[in-house]
């Protein structure tokens, strides 16, 4: 008490000092409220997601089936026993399989404060490939990415597939190949617990965030009810833009939301599904033999348990694994 009151009064001194000439008044000072970076508020239509070149023309016979992947020729080799030449013969010379993940959706991909280390219900599906490849779940090197690098990084070669909440639809067949359903979420609408939004048709002419490269941003950006889309680059800066009351609501697949509801309890998942979002794993084009060998892992995962596993780990108690779709 006795070194309090000393600082005490030479708080007192500097709170009676006079206020220097030209100073702005005390009441006039206010915190800026910092944005994210690269958050952007869109008034005009989202660009295409579909590059103006030959190789992404959209295929009119997708829009029957999107879901659709290429069937396996029978169950996966067994790692030391790879097709010669084969695109999983040349990851396995590589001694790693190099994936694409999220590393802010909290569930689903992200980093443990503590260990450091990515956990999540897309990371044990990442890690049952690179154990299919070679026996090993930890021969995998994990590229973070967020959701508009995902198709840039399988075109340039920077990943040799990604597993990170990537909904399939025909313009991104355009771009990359998918396997099937791994995991069917569906698009929802999350805001504060005081706010009276019942849903995505009570946000009309108000602020929704979204990560930018996303399908739930072009969903916003359609929806009759006309809100304001808002993206940022991750979807834990759209939870930092509802804490400052930046936004009014983010939406986006249910799993997704739910860990930024674990994340902040004073927020709500409300209303209806408004948008199927199946998610697959992503393939650079022209490498049908992976495409194959991992919906071959992912029938296995399936039957086995092994999706339930996850899903139970991460999601909750699971409901029936999303039945596969082929093509060919």
């Amino acid at each position: 008490m006795r070194r309090l009151v000393p600082a005490l009064a030479l708080l007192a001194c500097v709170a009676c000092a006079p206020v220097p000439s030209g100073a702005p008044p005390i009441g006039d000072v206010s915190a800026v409220v910092p944005r994210p970076v690269d958050a952007t508020e869109l008034t005009g239509p989202l660009p295409s997601a579909v590059p103006n070149t030959p190789s992404a023309v959209p295929d009119p016979a997708c829009a029957a089936n999107p879901t659709a992947s290429r069937r396996p020729t029978g169950p996966p080799p067994a790692p030391d026993a790879m097709p010669a030449g084969s695109t999983m013969a040349t990851i396995r010379d590589k001694g790693r399989v190099v994936v694409g993940v999220d590393q802010n959706a909290y569930l689903m991909g992200f980093r443990d404060p503590v260990s450091g280390e990515l956990e999540g219900f897309d990371i044990d599906m990442a890690r049952e490939i690179a154990k299919a490849l070679f026996g090993d779940p930890t021969r995998i090197q994990f590229r973070v990415v967020s959701s508009e690098q995902r198709i840039p990084a399988l075109r340039q070669g920077d990943v040799d597939i990604v597993v990170r909440t990537m909904t399939i639809n025909c313009d991104r067949w355009a771009q990359v190949d998918f396997s099937t359903v791994y995991y069917q979420a569906d698009q929802r609408v999350l805001v504060p617990i005081s706010s009276s939004a019942a849903g995505i048709d009570a946000l009309g002419g108000k602020r929704v965030c979204a990560s930018k490269g996303s399908s739930s941003l072009a969903n916003i950006a359609a929806h009759p009810a006309k809100p304001i889309p808002v993206s940022v680059p991750y979807w834990s800066d759209c939870l930092v833009l509802l804490q400052q009351g930046q936004v009014d609501a983010i939406s986006t697949d249910n799993p997704i939301l739910a860990g930024l509801v674990a994340q902040d309890p004073f927020t709500r998942i409300v209303g209806e599904p408004f948008a199927a979002e199946p998610y697959g794993m992503a393939f650079p084009q022209g490498h049908e033999d992976f495409v194959r060998f991992v919906n071959a892992v992912l029938e296995r995962l399936r039957a086995d348990g092994t999706w339930a596993s996850i899903h139970r780990r991460w999601l909750g108690a699971p409901p029936a694994p999303p039945t596969p779709s082929y093509r060919d």
